[in-house]
């Protein structure tokens, strides 16, 4: 079956533009925290760069000296970065979540990790313990006036923006009950047409099985939950991400197999029992986000969920998806296959050049027809893609990713690259040798009417000072050096995903 390969083998580079002592570094644990002024800087803040970037990540990746299986299992850790008037504040916090304030009173693992961390004492001392902690350690966003740390496997907790104090769990008035799902890649729709044209948070929920129930929520900005309905897929459903146009959202249902039984008896992580099918198809689901009346209106509704299948592969996240009559046209990065986690390894000796790399692919997604046609955008080693909050679900020119330094390859992300969908054309800002990168945020300059014209917001870790930088890039323009460098006293943890609100927090 034809699938997202590329390459023959990953890596075609004569030399690399890293060393993998370097980039270990950066999965070190960060357990202190900090509250100041960002002082050492290089260039100028924008002075109309008015408001917070909120980051979330696994900020410690050991319990008293006990090192966790994969980072995906590390607590969370907020870190926000200010910015008012020129100046730039920085601050970060744990959150305190039951599991945490445990596990660091009792100074060692008590819990068994999703990616294959376990309690200390053997597998008999894991067996049958399906107790997860809620790590809370994907994602951030600021809405309704509340500061919500995601993690995809249970409900948010609220922090105060303030000073990130932990305040409890969100359960949306009782929409959410104890322990549901929470997707960590919500979705802003700048104008949804059911309020009016008013600005909406869509989500999602996955209750996997031999069958899975897909759960669609959505929110007004103040956080009431307008709507919530919930569909039957067939097969086990491995979601991370989704896409959303202005009527539907659309998942990749990638092709996975889960055996419980190694995790039941303690042998193994809910992670390690995920094994990718590379001879079963990818199956892109498409919920139309009106919710239906009744089960039977969704059944016979033309309009109601469908099923369209396209190659083996595997998806992590989406950059973007929009409606050109009757197709729908995601934009997604692919892999040949799902990097298994793997009983006994060390993440801090990843072999990126035995990985084949994710690259970016455009589906066009036809309705009437039910095909999909998937073709290659960007060649190039990239993930955590971004774009315009004002085109989210809709046509869009310009695309701002994570990138390899290399132009061909697989090796950790040193670079940042604006695609233009329209002309091919890419530019690319690099901090190789010795700069690791993370997710781009995209902000709108205030006022500004082209879809460019603004800054591309970052982390990147200088494993040369074992510290992280604050990057601000023009948007417009990735081939001049940053607008600004803002050098942290210390590194930040490689981290996950995270968000950008214009409210000022210091």
């Amino acid at each position: 079956m034809q699938s997202f390969q590329l390459y023959e083998r990953a890596s075609t580079v004569p030399e690399t533009s890293y060393t993998r002592g370097d980039w270990r570094t950066g999965y070190e644990s960060l357990k202190q925290e900090f509250d100041y002024w960002i002082d050492h800087v290089e260039g100028q803040i924008p002075p109309e760069l008015q408001g917070t970037l909120f980051r979330n990540g696994p900020g410690l990746l050991d319990v008293n000296g006990q090192r966790i299986h994969h980072p995906f299992d590390g607590d969370g850790m907020i870190s926000r970065i200010t910015f008012s008037n020129g100046r730039a504040h920085f601050r970060n916090r744990f959150i305190h979540t039951a599991a945490y304030l445990e596990e660091q009173k009792a100074a060692k693992i008590l819990y068994r990790g999703v990616f294959g961390t376990q309690k200390p004492g053997g597998w008999w001392n894991n067996a049958f313990d399906f107790k997860l902690k809620n790590i809370a350690n994907t994602n951030v966003i600021y809405v309704g006036g509340k500061l919500l740390a995601l993690w995809e496997a249970a409900e948010p907790h609220r922090l105060d923006p303030y000073t990130l104090e932990t305040l409890g769990k969100e359960h949306f008035n009782g929409v959410l009950s104890e322990g549901e799902a929470f997707a960590a890649h919500p979705r802003f729709d700048p104008s949804c047409a059911a309020d009016d044209g008013a600005s909406c948070m869509v989500n999602f929920s996955i209750k996997p099985g031999l069958s899975s129930t897909i759960t669609i929520f959505e929110l007004d900005l103040t956080g009431k939950v307008l709507r919530k309905h919930a569909h039957s897929v067939p097969g086990f459903a491995f979601i991370h991400d989704f896409a959303i146009t202005p009527n539907y959202c659309i998942f990749f249902q990638n092709s996975i197999a889960f055996n419980p039984i190694p995790f039941a008896v303690g042998l193994r992580g809910a992670g390690e029992c995920v094994k990718f099918q590379p001879n079963q198809p990818t199956r892109v689901i498409v919920i139309p986000r009106t919710p239906p009346q009744s089960r039977e209106q969704d059944r016979r509704n033309s309009r109601g969920v469908q099923i369209l299948e396209t190659q083996s592969g595997f998806v992590f996240h989406h950059a973007n998806a929009f409606e050109v009559g009757d197709e729908i046209v995601v934009d997604s990065i692919c892999y040949e296959s799902l990097p298994e986690v793997e009983s006994g390894s060390d993440f801090r000796e990843a072999d990126f050049d035995a990985l084949k790399p994710g690259h970016l692919w455009r589906f066009r997604l036809n309705l009437k027809e039910k095909t999909v046609h998937g073709e290659l955008t960007v060649d190039h080693c990239c993930e955590f893609p971004a774009v315009h909050p004002n085109h989210v679900g809709r046509p869009y020119r310009y695309l701002y990713i994570g990138a390899a330094h290399a132009q061909t390859g697989n090796s950790p992300l040193q670079a940042f690259m604006k695609v233009d969908l329209e002309s091919g054309e890419r530019q690319v800002w690099s901090a190789a040798p010795r700069g690791f990168a993370s997710e781009p945020v995209f902000v709108p300059r205030p006022g500004s009417e082209k879809e460019d014209d603004g800054w591309v917001l970052a982390l990147v870790y200088n494993s040369e000072h074992h510290r992280s930088d604050v990057v601000i890039l023009d948007a417009n323009d990735f081939s001049q050096k940053p607008v600004a460098r803002l050098h942290l006293k210390h590194h930040i943890p490689y981290g996950l995903h995270g968000s950008f609100t214009n409210e000022v927090f210091a």
